[in-house]
């Protein structure tokens, strides 16, 4: 709240940033596994330190070459660190070895102003999810800010919270955030922390 009374504008995607910031600080290796326009790759950028590298992968060209042209005017002194791949995050297992990550970002849906058929699927997202939690370090963190209702995201909702609930908590942390008095399926995020 801001001194006028009014509520600022609240992004839902900053609280996530926010909140990431605070589990995973300085990550070395980072992986934007939906690249969309790009801000989560920015984000990544932001935070992660120097000498590691952030990957953004997205499986259309338009998302990639949205995320390429924001961080070539945002943050051209870190393109060097960036590593972009067109491909589904299903396959993310082909592009690093096991335990090579610190922190994983899924932002499912759409890409925003883009097509809403070439959302993410159930299959496909739960394939790339296992395939992040075997990509992590010890201590690594993937985030998932879910995105349902109207013509998407339903079914993909309800299957990653059955994952998500189904892993193995000697293993895996989960947190699970809920915008509770938000009307129409508000985003949703959960947080998992390898611990082993």
């Amino acid at each position: 709240m801001e001194g006028t009374g009014k509520m600022r504008r609240f992004q839902i995607t900053r609280w996530c940033h926010d909140r990431i910031g605070q589990m995973m600080p300085h990550p070395a290796d980072c992986l934007d596994a939906t690249a969309g326009t790009g801000r989560d790759t920015v984000f990544l950028l932001e935070i992660s330190d120097p000498s590691g590298t952030v990957t953004a992968m997205d499986i259309q060209q338009e998302a990639i070459d949205l995320t390429e042209k924001r961080i070539t005017q945002e943050m051209p002194d870190h393109k060097k660190r960036l590593r972009l791949i067109r491909d589904g995050h299903q396959y993310m297992d082909r592009y690093f070895p096991p335990r090579s990550l610190d922190l994983i970002l899924f932002n499912l849906g759409y890409l925003p102003g883009g097509d809403h058929k070439l959302a993410t699927r159930p299959d496909t997202t739960i394939s790339g999810l296992n395939h992040a939690l075997t990509l992590l370090r010890p201590g690594g963190l993937v985030s998932v800010l879910i995105y349902s209702g109207g013509d998407s995201g339903y079914e993909e909702k309800e299957a990653v919270l059955e994952w998500a609930g189904s892993l193995d908590p000697h293993e895996y942390l989960v947190i699970l955030e809920s915008f509770y008095n938000r009307p129409n399926d508000p985003p949703l995020p959960i947080y998992i922390i390898k611990q082993k």
